[in-house]
């Protein structure tokens, strides 16, 4: 919510947009909260879009993070990607920038990255 304040005080042109996962997905760092469980912080207000990711997007996307760019993050950060990539779909002329927020070595027991 800091960073939303922030950025859109510099720019009111800046999007601020949430990722959650979908109905019935799970993924560790991400959450669908329920109105009532929203954190006091949180100001719907800030936030110019959300977009829903399955965990199966998100954990591949986090392997394909690691293979062909060498950074190894975790499933949220997978997902915030997936979010990315989406809204980079619906532009011709614009910066992106989404935060890897979680580090892979987390996973390395999990199965998330397989020994190929």
């Amino acid at each position: 919510m800091g960073v939303s304040r922030y950025l859109k005080e510099r720019d009111p042109d800046v999007q601020i947009i949430g990722v959650q996962p979908e109905d019935g997905s799970s993924i560790p760092g991400i959450r669908r909260w329920p109105e009532a469980y929203l954190p006091k912080i949180y100001d719907p207000a800030r936030v110019d879009r959300i977009i829903d990711v399955s965990a199966g997007e998100s954990e591949e996307m986090a392997r394909r993070m690691a293979r062909e760019e060498g950074i190894l993050s975790g499933v949220s950060s997978g997902g915030a990607l997936c979010a990315a990539l989406t809204v980079l779909a619906d532009l011709t002329d614009a910066v992106i920038v989404t935060i890897v927020c979680d580090r892979g070595d987390r996973y390395l027991s999990s199965g998330l990255f397989p020994a190929e």
